[in-house]
């Protein structure tokens, strides 16, 4: 019969919808039932027991169709799994190629993975790697070292007597802007030629070093002048390393005046705006100029240094905090009668990026009140440093307070927490311009060991919250050969192009005395540098042999990894916007710390923890690997699979030891069934070329499409992404060279080759005489750790979407972890349109992996599997779960007989479904739902969706991606004014006093300043849309999977909404990924309730307040130099400025308003500690 229209709170025929009276109303019920899960306000589920529903939902002898009953819906999950299993059987080939192994044995060795061998080989290959560019670091260091001692300073030296290739040069001249065009430069450039060479990445001059000066330093200065003298004897030790050791990259020595000199020559790869590039800021100076810091920052926020001074105080902590690093502990705080923390930290915490971060959104909101108390400013920072009871550096202790200026010198408080040992360094920092008397700041950095200076404008901040460095180096220096100690970086992305890197660094001293019976000197020339690319590590490491899911990581002392394949940062390729994530995000545009208008992001900070899913016993391996030990363990654990839409709970075996001579640790991860590997014996030649045909295009209409890994099998092999060109390059190159030449991976072509002939004869014994339309396939597929996809028939590759590195293929990756078929169905974002079922044939995967035991050893070298026809199993789906005892006939129902609904008869009344084990639809009987097949089930029926995650049927995992690159939005008043620098009005200009005032002068240099880094007052719009590098940033995305719980029965369930309440059932299919749902389709709408979520979204992480309070373990380096008795503190600054001229002042600031303003010339005063 047919079944009535159903209209909101109308019921069905038959049995009568009538509301339960649990909870609330009457009776609970029996035994069995379940509580819904507590949380926010969401629809009632109420579990039932298969008795308890039946009494209520199955009258007999109604004239109506009924929900049907659990027995029915059992049985129709035995036929959906005796399908899928059938068809499998038949076309999948499992048990054929375990034979076509077993009579191929002869042609192939069985090889054993040892973990423990294997990373102790491993270890030692990245060690003497280290080792040979730590002997040229230490060449460099002490050649250095002498040639800086046999300098003879020159006072009038000359640009024209210096002869150097200025990297900058090219830009510049390209630049009819450019500072040194317009007044004409007098240095002697070199102009050379450069041959590409791919091993930089860069076109490079091996004859020649390159020298970068940043573009706030006057190349013209003495202090200048005089290091490219003596430096440019470095050129022949770079040359001569390079003869030594080949495999050298960049050969860096970074200044401490700040010019960067490297080798070999390359052009600087200069941003579309101003250059700010500093070596003295970068990561792998910074840890090579100093040891770790603990470090308090306080700032004045009293009345008196409200406005402009205010503004500059706050840019200038975002500079302090950019040069501390991960091995650095830091606070801030604000401080007038009464001194407390800017952000939640409430101690010190690790100055990595995100905690960074908080702090410079925080001091934005500093507000200047009340009056200036140093003592309680100075208190509070001597407390924290003096806490105990948290992980800090302990090594260098300082505080640097930033101020306008006052008149109390806390003597008594320096007498209480820092006299008379003076542990803790103190720095001071006036602050704008003003007519205060500084001599209390410089009389509190020289009492304590520090250092003073003076910030009148923007032009100063950069480089005088950066020269503290130079006093934190003087124990080094003292120190001697004790203090040459190489230290190895954190990842980061290399500023010249070469992609992601790990530098040695060594510093270098200035050996020289000013006399006979001099005090030595105390001075750190620069730090010398030397690149590692991790792709040179990486090919240290097992390629192939660990199978697809194994792998080896690196950690440092941090727990931040160096290698590891989830190590996916969007690194920029100085061209536009690379593949990968790019998210827009909104920036607060208040922030006025100075602009990044360079492309050098962050360091690479992956925590390994990060790097994978965490959990206990990867708590303990990490803090094994940090403490240099060696250790093994098997653990139960998660893994995301490639594509990041699943998690799956496998076993995998860690196997971990340290690296000597350096700061890392090495882990090898081998999954139970990676223990051993195939390892082809291809003596044979004749066979060899036998097989070799099968590769050929040839071949392929008859022995099905086969697509090969691009892997570096040789040499010579020109790599493409497109398969079927490099394969083209493949073939041609194998009609030159044998499998057996010394230019080629022997390993890797023996196991390709061998594969090649083993899915031929596949495709022999099975794949060719079957009729794949009878059992509605696109394909068949098998794919193998050797590298070879092979997909049949040949027409059938042209809809393959899958990874031809079956290593890089998701659908492989999951196969081997998992029992059974596991089924794929097509990707498909929430954002993008359905699928075209009309144009084309859509396909799922349905996929298994081949297991051998070959004499008590197993293995599971090869997946096989079949693509469904969509539409057609669609409608198979419908037959196998309906009443049908006839494959013809469907079931009918009399007026005066009871019937149960089936998914085929009654599909307006009742939805069925297929859902995998991450959440997504892979079947349904509705055809409307078809081209939704792959959205995460949510977007589909967001109700039921939410109770089978309310019963338990899918758990929840939450995790952050910290590698993502995001977009910030172009503020909204872009070409209005400039932001955040005082205006004068009209009444000013006339006012002959405010002309002479020191807010005059202030103005005037922030002018200046802003002539030259214009983005610090505005931004520029062509840069803030139509340059995506620039604009990038790291930011943090929010991932969410979904996975099998912990039910496997079937269950009876009920939606409970009033009227609106729903029956379903929901029953795992043995030997696959899949979930068979059956249920009432909604009556209305009224009960939809919570909607999950599964897409990638941005997020701000973790709470990093929360985060602080429970630290992860780490260690900072070995040795500490932070004290020497024979430290000479008396230069402890001094003051810089001068008073402003009228004159200077009127006529410049009428040029000015005429619209001619003059070009800058920065100048940095170097101390005078810096001329020999």
């Amino acid at each position: 019969m047919a079944v009535p229209a159903r209209t909101c709170g109308a019921s069905r025929p038959g049995p009568a919808r009538t509301a339960l009276p649990w909870p609330g109303r009457g009776p609970r019920p029996g035994p069995g039932a379940r509580r819904p899960p507590s949380g926010p306000p969401r629809p009632l589920l109420l579990l039932l027991p298969p008795l308890l529903l039946l009494p209520l939902f199955a009258a007999p002898g109604a004239s109506a169709y009924s929900f049907p009953q659990q027995h029915t819906m059992q049985h129709w999950a035995r036929r959906l799994e005796q399908e899928i299993d059938g068809v499998m059987r038949i076309f999948g080939g499992v048990q054929q190629l375990r034979e076509i192994y077993k009579d191929n044995r002869n042609l192939f060795e069985v090889q054993e993975n040892e973990p423990q061998k294997l990373v102790e080989k491993v270890a030692g290959d990245i060690e003497s790697l280290l080792d040979r560019k730590v002997q040229a670091l230490k060449r460099l260091a002490d050649a250095a070292e002498n040639f800086q001692k046999a300098h003879r300073w020159q006072d009038n030296i000359k640009e024209e007597d210096i002869l150097y290739y200025d990297a900058k040069a090219d830009a510049e001249l390209d630049d009819p802007e450019s500072e040194d065009v317009e007044r004409g430069s007098k240095a002697s450039t070199l102009r050379l030629d450069f041959v590409e060479d791919s091993n930089f990445k860069n076109k490079v001059n091996y004859s020649y070093t390159a020298v970068q000066i940043p573009t706030d330093i006057y190349k013209g200065s003495t202090v200048i002048l005089n290091e490219l003298n003596w430096t440019e004897a470095l050129e022949n030790v770079f040359i001569e390393n390079r003869r030594q050791d080949p495999t050298l990259l960049w050969q860096v020595f970074g200044s401490a005046t700040g010019v960067t000199r490297y080798y070999p020559a390359t052009p600087w790869r200069a941003p579309k705006k101003i250059d700010l590039y500093d070596v003295r800021r970068r990561p792998w100076y910074i840890q090579g100029a100093s040891s770790p810091k603990d470090m308090v920052i306080i700032v004045d926020v009293s009345g008196s240094v409200s406005g402009l001074t205010l503004k500059l105080m706050k840019t200038s902590v975002c500079e302090m905090l950019d040069t501390l690093s991960d091995d650095d502990y830091v606070n801030v705080a604000s401080f007038n009668e009464k001194a407390q923390p800017v952000s939640c930290f409430t101690h010190l915490v690790q100055a990595n990026v995100r905690n960074k971060k908080v702090f410079k959104e925080a001091v934005q909101g500093m507000v200047a009140k009340g009056t200036t108390g140093y003592k309680a400013g100075f208190e509070y920072a001597f407390d924290q440093l003096q806490n105990s009871n948290i992980t800090r550096a302990n090594c260098n202790k300082m505080i640097m307070m930033f101020t306008d200026g006052g008149e109390d010198r806390v003597q008594d408080v320096f007498e209480k927490y820092n006299w008379p040992n003076r542990t803790v360094r103190v720095f001071t920092f006036s602050v704008g311009q003003h007519n205060y008397d500084v001599t209390p700041l410089q009389w509190m950095a020289c009492a304590n060991k520090g250092y003073y200076f003076e910030i009148p404008s923007i032009g100063a901040i950069r480089i005088n919250t950066q020269e503290y460095l130079d006093v934190l180096g003087r124990p080094m220096v003292l120190a001697g050969k004790e203090a040459k100690q190489v230290q190895w970086t954190n990842v980061y992305e290399d500023a010249l192009g070469l992609g992601l890197v790990v530098t040695g660094t060594l510093p270098v001293f200035n050996l020289t005395q000013d006399g006979p019976g001099e005090k030595k000197n105390q001075l750190i020339l620069g730090v010398m540098g030397i690149d590692v690319a991790l792709n040179d590590i990486k090919r240290l490491t097992p390629n192939y042999t660990l199978g697809a899911n194994g792998y080896v990581f690196a950690i440092d002392l941090n727990g931040y990894v160096l290698l590891h394949p989830n190590l996916k940062p969007q690194v920029s390729q100085g061209g536009g916007q690379e593949e990968g994530k790019l998210y827009r995000m909104g920036t607060p545009d208040f922030l006025p710390c100075l602009p990044q208008t360079t492309n050098f992001r962050e360091p690479v900070t992956l925590d390994f923890l990060d790097a994978e899913l965490e959990d206990e016993n990867k708590e303990e391996i990490r803090r094994s690997m940090i403490d240099g030990n060696k250790g093994h363990k098997q653990i139960r654990t998660l893994v995301k699979s490639l594509d990041e839409r699943y998690v799956d709970e496998v076993m995998r075996n860690y196997t971990w030891v340290p690296i000597r001579s350096t700061n890392y640790s090495l882990g090898l991860v081998l999954p139970p069934y990676s223990t051993f590997y195939l390892q082809a014996n291809l003596s044979d030649q004749i066979l060899q070329v036998k097989y070799f045909e099968f590769l050929l295009p040839s071949s392929f209409e008859s022995e099905g499409h086969v697509f090969i890994a691009p892997r570096e099998y040789c040499k010579d092999l020109n790599a493409s992404d497109n398969n079927t060109e490099f394969l083209k390059n493949f073939i041609e190159l194998m009609e030159k060279v044998t499998p057996d030449s010394k230019q080629c991976n022997n390993f890797l072509l023996h196991n390709l080759i061998l594969d090649t002939g083993i899915t031929q004869q596949l495709v022999e014994r099975v794949w060719r005489d079957q009729d794949l339309n009878t059992y509605s396939l696109l394909a068949v597929f098998a794919a193998t750790d050797g590298g070879i996809t092979r997909v049949f028939p040949n027409k059938a590759a042209d809809d393959w979407t899958e990874n031809p590195e079956p290593f890089n293929a998701s659908f492989y990756r999951r196969s081997l972890d998992n029992h059974g078929y596991v089924f794929k169905p097509p990707h498909q974002d929430a954002l993008l349109r359905p699928l075209e079922l009309e144009n084309d044939t859509v396909g799922i995967l349905v996929s298994t992996a081949v297991e051998l035991s070959l004499g008590g050893r197993t293995l599971r070298p090869a997946v096989v599997g079949v693509k469904l026809d969509l539409e057609a199993w669609a409608e198979k789906f419908k037959v196998l779960a309906s009443n049908r005892t006839h494959q013809d006939q469907p079931q009918k129902c009399g007026p005066s007989s009871h019937c149960e609904m089936d998914c085929e008869v009654n599909n307006e009344d009742l939805l069925c479904v297929l859902i995998d084990d991450g959440g997504f639809l892979v079947l349904s009987n509705q055809n409307h739902q078809w081209d939704q097949v792959g959205r995460f089930f949510s977007e589909v029926d967001a109700n039921l969706m939410l109770a089978l995650y309310n019963n338990s049927f899918y758990t929840r995992k939450e995790s952050y991606d910290y590698q993502a690159a995001c977009a910030p939005q172009p503020p909204g008043n872009l070409g209005a004014a400039p932001r955040g620098v005082f205006v004068p009005t009209i009444a000013d200009f006339l006012n002959l006093a405010w002309w002479t005032s020191a807010a005059a002068w202030s103005l005037f240099q922030q002018l200046l300043y802003g002539l030259i880094y214009h983005s610090w007052f505005q931004a520029d719009p062509a840069e803030a849309e139509g340059n995506p590098e620039a604009r990038e940033s790291s930011c943090v995305m929010k991932q969410t999977q979904y996975y099998f719980g912990s039910v496997n029965a079937s269950y009876n369930a009920i939606i409970d909404c009033g009227n609106c309440s729903r029956l379903f059932h929901a029953q795992r299919l043995t030997n696959t990924n899949l979930l068979f749902v059956v249920a009432e389709k909604p009556l209305c709408s009224q009960c939809e309730g919570g909607r999950l979520l599964q897409k990638e979204t941005h997020s701000d992480g973790p709470e990093q307040c929360e985060l602080v309070q429970r630290p992860r373990y780490r260690r900072g380096p070995h040795i500490c130099f932070d004290y020497n008795a024979t430290e000479d503190t008396s230069d402890c600054g001094r003051g810089a400025s001068f008073p402003p001229s009228l004159g200077v002042l009127v006529s410049l600031q009428l040029l000015l308003l005429l619209g001619l303003p003059p070009r800058p010339q920065p100048q940095v005063h170097a101390h005078a500690s810096r001329r020999v």
